[in-house]
């Protein structure tokens, strides 16, 4: 049986699907039972079964039903397996849409119920990429007037060209300067004049508050994707400068918990198993700071993969729970010297410091999975500029360390490799959608300032019968289904262990 190490960082990579919820495919019953007789087979078998399921995978001895085929060579693999970065854009598209049911049954059964996105004009600033394109594809597709923005250092090129090609506003470029990025940005409020706002780290709707103050007045509102993006509203309220309604999709059960946790988790994993080598966190004493959904994703996974994790998180709460979860939990500034490699998972600017990069060990690799501009502190070191697509390179600190550092110091799974899995991208995406029909519901164009449950500036959260919905149609996707209840069966305030009698 291939190496799990392998057969991680060549299906992930290749296929861009989610190895967390999928079944594998490990050998019928006959090729089990020659397995037990086989001791060395048996052993690749067992250590093979039990990283996968740590990584959230499914073993299956039922071909038919797997996503996965773990039984087959690497050589094997690599011949008859999709490669989707090298697809050409409508193929990448078409690819990823193969696998985004979710969000087209959700938007579908939206408007079923009443939903009506026909002439809504709607401004996209996310990671351009296929799975992004499926989104305004379907937007499009149900009547909404969409255009997209993105950064030089997150287009895929490929895709912003055929959605040109689909009529589709995009304001994209992978050459640009940073001068022609902002202009790019506001060329697209300018077009589109939106309605609502699908926003990345509150990045467009900043600047449509600082620089179009009027387009931010007639705002229906904002869906915001990230942590650091919610992070960044709430100083704005608390400021006194949110003019509009934000729904926080970061929120949701279905964002944090699959998006970041499993999503970037696993994708930021096998990225830097491309970039360094599929072996390449075996042995190694790996420092992993911040330990919210994404750093703990992270760090289960390159657990199983044979690396000797240590936490560091300011939140000693989060810490006590890495401790639970079997890692040591230690202030950074006591571990920086011995760390073979330091990945920062906080979204938060200059988590790393110059003073810790001066610490560091000669050679060691650095990199960031949470993904806002200088969580590393680039910006201190003089004459350091980024260049778009590096996956690695080598610098020298001032007074310190040559170090690697891994994809400028962005975040690495969707600058140097394809991004959150297509299936974790549709549900974020669902709840994108989900967002946009609340909005729409509350404060939509016929609403009247005065109805009642008109949502005032602020920032709100979905509701839980959202995320169930989006759940049961992806559990239903899988052949899966939750359990019901037989009956409401209450809670009643005078029933306690101390009563005798039920009845009273």
């Amino acid at each position: 049986m291939i190496d799990f190490s392998e057969w991680v960082a060549i299906t992930s990579q290749r296929t861009n699907q989610s190895l967390a919820g999928a079944r594998v495919f490990i050998g019928d019953n006959n090729i089990q039972n020659e397995n037990a007789k086989n001791s060395d087979q048996n052993s690749d078998v067992e250590k093979f079964l039990r990283n996968a399921q740590s990584w959230g995978i499914i073993p299956t001895t039922c071909k038919q039903y797997a996503d996965f085929d773990a039984t087959k060579s690497y050589e094997n693999i690599e011949n008859t397996m999709v490669n989707a970065p090298n697809l050409s854009g409508k193929d990448a598209i078409d690819y990823a849409q193969k696998h985004m049911q979710v969000m087209r049954t959700l938007l579908n059964n939206l408007q079923e119920s009443g939903l009506n996105l026909e002439g809504v004009r709607i401004a996209v600033c996310l990671v351009l990429e296929p799975k992004t394109a499926v989104l305004l594809r379907e937007l499009h597709a149900h009547g909404a007037i969409v255009g997209v923005f993105c950064g030089p250092d997150e287009t895929d090129q490929r895709v912003a060209d055929q959605l040109k090609k689909e009529g589709i506003l995009v304001q994209a470029n992978r050459d640009w300067t940073p001068e022609q990025t902002h202009e790019g940005a506001l060329k697209l409020l300018d077009e589109i004049q939106p309605d609502i706002i699908i926003d990345d780290g509150a990045s467009f709707a900043r600047l449509a508050s600082l620089e179009r103050p009027q387009i931010a007045a007639n705002l229906i509102g904002v869906a915001e994707e990230t942590t650091s993006g919610v992070r960044a509203f709430e100083a704005m309220q608390k400021a006194g400068h949110l003019h509009y309604p934000v729904i926080a999709v970061n929120n949701s059960a279905l964002k944090t918990d699959f998006d970041n946790r499993h999503g970037t988790g696993e994708t930021c994993v096998t990225t830097m198993q491309q970039i360094l080598g599929s072996e390449c966190f075996k042995n190694a004493k790996v420092t992993v700071v911040g330990y919210g959904p994404v750093g703990r994703g992270f760090a289960l996974r390159i657990r199983a993969l044979g690396a000797k994790v240590t936490i560091c998180d300011t939140n000693p709460v989060q810490s006590l729970r890495a401790v639970f979860d079997g890692f040591e939990a230690h202030n950074l500034e006591c571990v920086v010297k011995k760390s073979n490699m330091i990945v920062s998972a906080t979204g938060v600017r200059h988590t790393i410091t110059l003073q810790h990069m001066q610490n560091m060990q000669e050679n060691a690799i650095l990199a960031v999975i949470g993904g806002i501009a200088n969580e590393i502190a680039l910006d201190e070191i003089p004459d350091f500029k980024p260049v778009v697509g590096t996956s690695q390179r080598k610098i020298q600190v001032p007074c310190g360390p040559q170090i690697t550092l891994i994809s400028e110091g962005d975040g690495t799974n969707y600058t140097t490799g394809g991004g959150n899995p297509i299936e974790i991208m549709d549900f974020s995406f669902a709840v994108q959608v989900s967002a946009v029909a609340y909005l729409l519901e509350h404060n939509g164009k016929n609403k009247k300032n005065s109805d009642k449950n008109r949502l005032d500036y602020g920032i709100y959260q979905l509701p839980e019968s959202s995320d169930n919905q989006i759940a049961s149609i992806a559990l239903a996707e899988r052949g899966y289904s939750a359990s019901e209840s037989n009956k409401d069966n209450g809670y009643r305030w005078d029933l306690t262990r101390f009563a005798e009698d039920e009845n009273i």
